[in-house]
């Protein structure tokens, strides 16, 4: 394979990245301590990760355990967790937050699944805006020959659709999950 779509693919290959790093904050009914991933703390002033402020544990298939290092930070963390949009309602317990996952409605489900084929569907475009970004690299060479620009084309065509079928396997597998009660 050309170098140019070797590019091209490792481009392609972080974008699925970043979709796979997304779909691990929807929520499947299950406790996952990559939910609280995108949840900002105010930590003296400063915005930060609740990770880097705490210890997430999974004690039960349906609950999370947030212990800070430092035990002022619970009032932030309860707040934060409060103002996101994961719809769960945090329990203060004194020196720890503990978080229940309520089972998923049918239409919660539902809506989620949407979530994650659009977060599908994004990665698709930036799948696309990449092929053609390297095409037009290739159409614009000047110095390439015909039949080499026909080849290079034809090979980021094929990276092309080999990223879009594992951004097709990686939703139907989050959908599965999703959907499973």
């Amino acid at each position: 394979m050309d170098e140019i779509a070797l590019d091209a693919q490792n481009k392609m290959n972080k974008s699925i990245d970043v979709l796979v790093q997304s779909l691990t904050t929807l929520r499947t009914g299950r406790a996952s301590a990559a939910m609280l991933n995108g949840i900002d703390v105010d930590y003296y002033g400063s915005p930060t990760p609740l990770n880097q402020i705490s210890s997430i544990t999974v004690p039960e298939p349906r609950q999370l355990l947030i212990k800070p290092y430092d035990k002022n930070d619970v009032k932030s963390i309860v707040a934060a967790i409060n103002a996101s949009d994961l719809g769960l309602n945090p329990i203060n317990e004194g020196q720890l937050v503990r978080l229940n996952i309520p089972a998923m409605t049918e239409d919660r489900r539902r809506e989620v699944s949407k979530q994650a084929h659009k977060y599908g569907e994004e990665a698709k475009v930036t799948i696309r805006n990449i092929r053609r970004e390297y095409m037009d690299l290739v159409k614009l060479d000047e110095e390439l020959t015909e039949d080499y620009q026909k080849r290079v084309e034809e090979d980021i065509q094929k990276v092309t659709d080999e990223a879009v079928k594992k951004i097709d396997v990686i939703i139907a597998e989050k959908e599965k999950e999703i959907m499973s009660i």
